[in-house]
């Protein structure tokens, strides 16, 4: 079973920057594959970026490559996602996620959720 629990959302002019962070508990955590997610009410939710087990490889979604980096602190079972340069457009909930394997993140498949950390974006 793995827990995780994210912070950091909040309130934010356009061009400014927020931090997420998302803690993990779990014998298998520091093995997964980590990934945010947001989702708009009436949207399906999206993949944002993710991560392999090591921190090593990622992956970002088009519209936020340039803009967010996502990273992980194998000591701290803590995952990241840096989000600079913030647009009107990315005001959502942003969920915690994990995986077994990253291509299988990238897809879509999840088998844990955090709760989701609300971020909006003022114009």
């Amino acid at each position: 079973q793995v827990q995780l629990v994210e912070s950091g959302g909040g309130l934010v002019q356009a061009g400014g920057s927020l931090r997420l962070s998302c803690e993990g508990s779990g014998r298998t955590f520091s093995s997964k594959a980590m990934g945010w997610f947001r989702q708009v009410p009436g949207q399906e939710r999206e993949i944002v970026a993710a991560t392999g087990w090591t921190g090593e490889r990622t992956y970002y979604a088009d519209f936020v490559k340039g803009r967010f980096t996502i990273s992980r602190d194998v000591a701290k079972n803590t995952i990241y996602l840096q989000m600079n340069n913030l647009k009107p457009d990315d005001t959502a909930v942003y969920y915690c996620a994990a995986q077994t394997l990253l291509r299988t993140i990238v897809g879509g498949e999840v088998d844990y959720w955090g709760q989701g950390t609300q971020v909006t974006v003022s114009s």
